[in-house]
């Protein structure tokens, strides 16, 4: 019964097996990956609001400086075009110095979340116009599908636990509050602007805990919808290895193409060495390329046939050393010297054949 599922859903395409590293590549150069916006939010936040926390005096320290300098001095200036042109510089100039810092803050923050989250990544996919979103029935499938519903109840959620958590920062200091009216401008500056940083603080804490459950929920839906199927996984593994069966016939050709080589050798051996009808083996000696003999071709049953043919048609001689052809076959291949343990019988049967050469 579980051969018998596991066959329905092979034929069928159903994707249940997990994607493959070249999947999660492919993925990744169109912008697809897990991402929670939310993390990124949320630590933005909780890095602006903790730097007003610690940078409060440095703020305040400039926005005291720039509006009495606005009132002590820009006001009473004369109104006229350079004199605008001059205030305008230095305002800016102030402005750059106030709103600098928080906003190199967060572009740390932020670019730390999103490296947090996806690591380095470019692409251009994502930027790409696509017809395909403009088409008014795969719109409205988009807003009334699962993914929709699930954003709208993140978005309750969110809202609901961050405004539950601000409104209890605020109760908590709701006597502070009410005892405002009776503190001068300055205090009452200050009070506010104390608990404006408490409870972005606490606002941001919350939504970094709901988006770490979001950002599970993103690898969730991401790993899901990149999975593949048994068929799937086959298909890229025939793009990236190779169909098996032309790798076979490739393998095939190669080794016809070194049987033809090999065969070329025999003509130029000094000797033939066989079983009589399982093995044979080819060597010659050339003092000008290696010190012993070496094994120029080899083979059992069909091959062995065929070299001993050759070597006749070539008369080159043949000797029978059973022994020593199957010792030759199993330990020296094509190419390499004859092993060391050999030496004395292959002369042998060299200096055999050298006086038969002789002789003719």
């Amino acid at each position: 019964m579980k051969q018998l599922m596991l066959d329905l859903q092979f034929f069928s395409g159903e994707k249940t097996e997990k994607a493959t590293p070249k999947k999660r590549e492919d993925a990744k150069k169109k912008g697809q990956t897990a991402k929670s916006q939310d993390v990124s939010t949320s630590v933005i936040m909780l890095a602006v609001f903790s730097f007003l926390l610690f940078g409060s005096s440095y703020i305040a320290k400039n926005v005291y400086h720039l509006f009495t300098h606005s009132f002590q001095t820009y006001m009473l200036m004369d109104l006229t075009e350079s004199n605008i042109k001059v205030v305008m510089l230095e305002v800016l100039k102030e402005t750059a110095f106030l709103l600098g810092p928080v906003m190199l803050v967060a572009l740390l923050a932020g670019v730390a979340a999103n490296y947090a989250q996806v690591g380095i990544m470019f692409t251009s996919e994502p930027l790409m116009p696509k017809l395909e979103k403009l088409d008014p029935i795969k719109g409205f499938k988009r807003i009334f599908s699962i993914r929709a519903i699930v954003e709208l109840f993140k978005s309750i959620l969110k809202i609901s636990f961050v405004g539950a958590v601000t409104f209890f920062v605020l109760w908590s200091k709701i006597d502070v509050v009410l005892g405002l009216s009776f503190k001068s401008t300055g205090d009452i500056a200050k009070t506010m602007g104390s608990l404006a940083i408490q409870m972005g603080i606490a606002a941001s804490i919350a939504l970094l805990f709901l988006s770490i459950l979001d950002y599970l929920y993103q690898k969730y839906d991401f790993e899901k919808s990149i999975r593949m199927s048994k068929q799937d996984i086959k298909d890229e593994h025939k793009n990236s290895e190779g169909d098996p069966l032309i790798k076979s016939k490739i393998k095939q050709r190669q080794r016809e193409m070194a049987m033809r080589r090999m065969m070329q050798e025999v003509p130029q051996a000094d000797v033939v060495i066989t079983n009589p009808t399982h093995y044979a083996i080819a060597l010659k000696y050339d003092e000008s390329k290696m010190d012993a003999p070496y094994v120029i071709a080899k083979g059992v049953d069909f091959m062995a046939q065929k070299i001993k043919l050759i070597a006749k048609e070539n008369e080159v001689i043949t000797v029978e050393n059973r022994p020593l052809a199957r010792a030759l076959y199993d330990q020296a291949e094509i190419g390499q010297a004859v092993p060391e343990d050999f030496f004395k019988a292959v002369a042998e049967i060299l200096a055999y054949v050298y006086r038969i050469k002789n002789k003719i």
